[in-house]
């Protein structure tokens, strides 16, 4: 079966960064009454990428990708490719710095979701696989049981964690001064259905947060990671 690429994420309605071509859940309420429970996790700032047994996949799934700032990312990827067997993992490549610069990195990928053929998987099995190919996890920010939650609730923790700086580190690459994170991601921590995917999972991005004068990929520069400091 070949790869398809990873889903649209809808915004949330309150979600203020958004662009002419994103779209809304104005139905997510209803949605998320549905689950048992509903994963807050930290949306980080670097390219999706997936890595199944064909290849390293940036955005299109067309092709694998060759990119230099996913090099190390495909050395890694091919000491693992014999394994992954139907398994796709969906993690964000935080090599090359985007808009937001991190200062306490120990990895470059973080994976945020895994897929079996036409099923998205559990948080619990992502986890798990995640653990099994010695892959980290991006940061959970709250887990939270939905028959005890109302929407203004729901609101007001996306909105008060989305005004707090990264659990990595966040700075802006230009004045090196601290920023808050780019977003969250939540999701139902139930597995779903491919098909299904725009009513699992819905996004919050901070206010004009592209805030490059270009697009990153044209001069962009690595990440340096924790241990090895830095220099704005």
């Amino acid at each position: 079966m070949d790869s398809t690429k990873y889903g649209r994420t809808y915004h949330f309605p309150f979600s203020p960064g958004t662009s002419s071509d994103d779209r809304f859940n104005q139905h997510y309420w209803k949605d998320i009454q549905s689950f048992h429970q509903l994963l807050y996790t930290e949306k980080l700032d670097g390219e999706n990428n997936c890595l199944s047994r064909r290849g390293v996949f940036a955005r299109s799934h067309a092709a694998p990708t060759t990119s230099p700032w996913t090099a190390q990312l495909r050395e890694h990827w091919a000491r693992l490719k014999n394994d992954l067997d139907d398994l796709e993992f969906f993690g964000e490549n935080l090599y090359a710095v985007h808009s937001i610069e991190y200062l306490k990195l120990e990895h470059y990928y973080y994976v945020f979701a895994a897929r079996i053929n036409d099923q998205w998987l559990s948080w619990e099995e992502v986890t798990f696989y995640a653990s099994l190919f010695d892959l980290p996890m991006v940061p959970v920010l709250k887990l939270e049981t939905v028959k005890d939650l109302t929407e203004p609730q729901l609101r007001f923790s996306v909105e008060n964690f989305a005004e707090k700086p990264s659990v990595f580190g966040s700075v802006d690459p230009k004045t090196g001064e601290t920023c808050t994170v780019e977003g969250l991601v939540c999701r139902n921590t139930d597995a779903y259905a491919v098909g299904k995917f725009q009513h699992n999972v819905f996004k919050y991005v901070r206010k004009g947060h592209v805030q490059t004068d270009e697009h990153w990929s044209k001069s962009w520069r690595r990440t340096k990671l924790i241990w090895e400091g830095r220099k704005i």
